[in-house]
């Protein structure tokens, strides 16, 4: 997510109403358990989007930097919650993690290492498949948080970066190398702004191959895993060009591409004008579809050129809209990612689903999962 600038607006999403179609979560329950059972297919980066879709974040929980899962205000995940999730026919979860922040020496502990094998077992025992990255986590992989770090690093890729990070995913891959393969590895999220060095984009294109390598040589499951890559700041305008390069792979199809979505950040993330720009209260005008389908073709376009299909790892809004927009918002993102086959995964940290018993959704969750439960996929041009 967008770390520094979200933590305090994307804690909690409210619990919206929002008019829309009934939803009945035994359907997902249903097909979710039948396709656990029936569906034999090795996961590919091809078959991805059919297995994966649609997923969700526990957000703000395991990559929160005060205190180990609880220091942004949620409870710790529990099992009871991950079978909601797979209930209302999830097929994804995205498990942020900071690994840095709790490390000690360099060493990713025992505890970090049982927790979160304990919430990867949770979720893939319920046919869900699981993905887990190194997160923000403080900013390290890129020196890019300006309160901790100095500006002639800020923003660069140091030899000590670049060398802790091939020893985080070494250490990660290789406790969890005999995982089948609904365990997916993420590099990293958008901690990928390169923009004080010579030659920003090679900063990224390295440390993607370094994941890929480092994963494929630790063995095991590990050589057919997939895998995620990070476009550059998750971004899909500085992704899609000619500098950002796809990794070699040894074992092919195994690729997916990570972007996220938050645009436009006024309408997303505003709750009130900022120096840089006009909060926008609303959104929905042909400009606003417009904007929205010329990225996601031209992502479109990008991932078939580089043969790489596109995992949309988060999206959201973060500010306190009006519902009515809140809602048109999420299900064009959504729908503009069914109608382009790109693994859509809502970003939530509490307030689609709730983190404490009942676990209940929010009827904004439902009407985003009823569009895939009724394959709502518009035609119309001025549509996603």
């Amino acid at each position: 997510m967008l770390d520094k600038i979200l933590l305090k607006t994307c804690r909690c999403v409210s619990l919206l109403i929002s008019v829309g179609l009934v939803f009945t979560p035994a359907v997902f329950a249903e097909t979710n358990s039948s396709n656990a059972m029936t569906d034999q297919t090795p996961l590919t980066a091809r078959n991805a989007f059919e297995k994966l879709t649609p997923g969700i974040n526990i957000g703000n929980t395991l990559e929160n930097t005060t205190e180990w899962e609880i220091g942004w205000g949620n409870p710790p995940i529990t099992k009871e919650y991950i079978q909601t999730l797979a209930g209302l026919g999830f097929k994804s979860v995205r498990v942020p993690v900071a690994w840095d922040t709790y490390a000690e020496q360099g060493r990713i502990t025992p505890r970090q290492l049982s927790r979160v094998s304990q919430v990867v077992d949770w979720i893939i025992d319920q046919g869900m498949y699981c993905v887990i990255n190194i997160h923000w986590d403080g900013g390290w992989i890129n020196s890019g948080w300006d309160q901790k770090y100095p500006p002639q690093i800020r923003n660069r890729l140091t030899p000590q970066a670049e060398e802790k990070f091939k020893s985080y995913w070494h250490q990660i891959a290789t406790h969890f190398a005999d995982r089948n393969e609904k365990l997916i590895f993420e590099a990293l999220n958008e901690e990928s702004d390169f923009s004080q060095e010579a030659q920003p984009y090679e900063a990224l294109n390295k440390l993607n191959q370094l994941f890929v390598d480092t994963v494929r040589q630790t063995g095991g499951k590990n050589a057919e895993r997939l895998l995620i890559i990070a476009g550059y700041t998750t971004d899909i305008d500085k992704t899609c060009r000619a500098d950002f390069k796809i990794p070699v792979d040894p074992t092919p199809d195994r690729l997916l591409l990570s972007i996220h979505y938050y645009t436009p950040w006024q309408f997303v993330g505003l709750d009130e004008d900022a120096s840089w720009g006009k909060m926008i209260p609303t959104w929905g005008s042909p400009a606003d579809f417009n904007q929205l389908n010329e990225l996601f073709d031209r992502l479109a376009t990008f991932s078939k050129q580089r043969n790489i299909p596109v995992y949309l790892g988060e999206f959201t809004v973060c500010s306190n809209k009006d519902p009515k927009y809140r809602q048109l918002w999420i299900n064009s993102v959504f729908k503009a990612a069914l109608k382009r086959k790109m693994i859509p995964v809502l970003w939530d940290t509490g307030g689609g689903v709730m983190r404490k018993p009942p676990y209940t959704p929010s009827q904004e969750v439902l009407n985003m999962l009823s569009l895939l439960n009724n394959q709502v996929i518009s035609n119309n041009d001025n549509e996603p």
